[in-house]
């Protein structure tokens, strides 16, 4: 098996050999490059599966590297050397699709855990798929939903930090999982908090953890959530409810990649990728000032919108089909829907998102006969507040909305069954058997 490659872009001897002395004791191959224009050309004739690069170079930047080799070797992962405390400038490069970044004076033991990681990145298809077919999966494949998806590929492949924006119940920790589960820190531990779920006169000890005796209860050590997260993920779900105490420590540990023990008189260092979220604007928040502009700057390196479910209302289907055999396999059940109570789930609006979705979901699988749900037993609230007649009248509405609705795919592809499903979300068998209750004839 050939030896993973290095390529090392330093204008400084002393730097060079350095990191070269470093990675060759790792086992890696390295090349050296003193310039911009050297790196390019050596990229241009030579793969390599990790390139890092001093920030400021005779005849460029890094940043401008970095970009080259996201435009022209975007599976290489690219780790920045910065000068100490050019924290922006690391954000600026992380922006521009820089794995990580390390600072001077170069810590070797920081060094090996960035190269370790940035060399488990998937580097194949396969890898990824594996990784993306978990119980923590993304189903749909409309248009905005690849978007997302793609956007998770790309950012796995990152140390930045991420700020996820979406609506409650749109599947945010999900994102968050993928982003992790994807990238150089999966097989390290994923650690979700809901930051509005904890008493602010916890959450420092909560967060960073205390030692024995270090206030009225602490009866143990309590390593805390970033120490529990450390190689790993730590996912701070509802950011913007973090006290402004805690978002100024919380800024710290960002900065220094250390943390404090409540009563502990050592900081230890800390390696953990942070992704966060929350419902609230943000921008917004920054603005009044209940939400530290600099903290935002930070963990909004890399920013991931989440849609609502009414923006992608043609994964329902397939969303109702993935539900409902979860629930099956769960509770070895064979619950089936009707089409005129899925047809009613796709005009319905969900404010609620796909949360609201399985809930819906679970309390029509406890409510029908026969195991099969019918649009009554979805209680939607246009369904719910109406008499027999409404009912009966929904009924024939959703009908002919999926008559239509099948009828124009079907004309679409040509009456190819089998594309027709495809394009519907459906199995052969299910869009068969609308065709047949439907009455619907070429």
């Amino acid at each position: 098996m050939s030896k993973q490659r290095v390529l090392i872009v330093d204008d400084e001897p002393d730097i060079r050999e350095l990191l070269e002395i470093t990675l060759l004791r790792m086992g890696l191959e390295t090349r050296s490059a003193e310039d911009y224009s050297h790196a390019t050309r050596m990229l241009h004739d030579e793969s390599f599966d990790l390139c890092l690069t001093d920030m400021k170079l005779p005849d460029g930047d890094g940043i401008a590297l970095v970009e080259h080799i996201q435009q022209h070797c975007p599976n290489t992962p690219t780790a920045v050397i910065t000068a100490h405390g050019s924290i922006d400038l690391a954000i600026r490069a992380m922006k521009s699709g820089a794995f990580d970044f390390v600072s001077k004076p170069v810590s070797l033991e920081t060094l090996r855990n960035l190269v370790d990681k940035a060399l488990t990145l998937p580097q194949s298809p396969a890898q990824s798929e594996a990784a993306i077919s978990t119980k923590y999966q993304i189903i749909g494949d409309s248009p905005p939903l690849q978007d997302l998806k793609n956007a998770i590929e790309k950012f796995a492949r990152s140390q930045a930090p991420v700020f996820i924006r979406g609506a409650s119940g749109t599947g945010k920790e999900l994102v968050a999982r993928q982003i992790h589960l994807q990238g150089a820190r999966a097989n390290a531990g994923f650690i979700a908090v809901n930051c509005g779920a904890i008493p602010s006169e916890l959450m420092e000890s909560e967060l960073f953890g205390h030692v024995k005796g270090s206030f009225t209860g602490a009866t143990s050590d309590n390593e805390g959530l970033f120490k529990a997260a450390h190689g790993g993920t730590l996912f701070l779900d509802e950011i913007a409810d973090l006290p402004l105490a805690m978002q100024v420590k919380l800024l710290r540990v960002i900065q220094e990649k250390s943390i404090r023990a409540v009563g502990a008189q050592q900081e230890e260092a800390i390696d953990v990728r942070i992704i966060s979220a929350s419902h609230k604007d943000l921008d917004q928040m920054v603005a009044d000032g209940s939400f530290r502009q600099d903290l935002y700057y930070r963990v909004n390196v890399i920013g991931v919108n989440v849609p609502n479910l009414a923006d992608h209302a043609d994964d329902i289907p397939q969303l109702v089909d993935y539900l409902i055999e979860k629930h099956n396999y769960q509770n070895s059940g064979s619950t089936s829907i009707s089409a005129e109570a899925l047809t009613a789930l796709q005009v319905y609006s969900f404010p609620g998102n796909v949360r609201e979705l399985e809930n819906i979901l679970e309390r029509a699988m406890a409510l029908c006969d026969d195991d099969r749900i019918e649009a009554v037993d979805l209680q939607l609230p246009e369904i719910a507040s109406s008499s027999d007649e409404d009912q009966a009248s929904l009924g024939e509405m959703t009908r002919n909305l999926e008559k239509e609705h099948i009828a124009s795919a079907l004309e679409n592809n040509r009456w190819n069954q089998s594309a027709t499903a495809r394009a519907l979300g459906l199995t052969l068998r299910q869009l068969r058997y609308r065709i047949e209750k439907l009455n619907l004839k070429q």
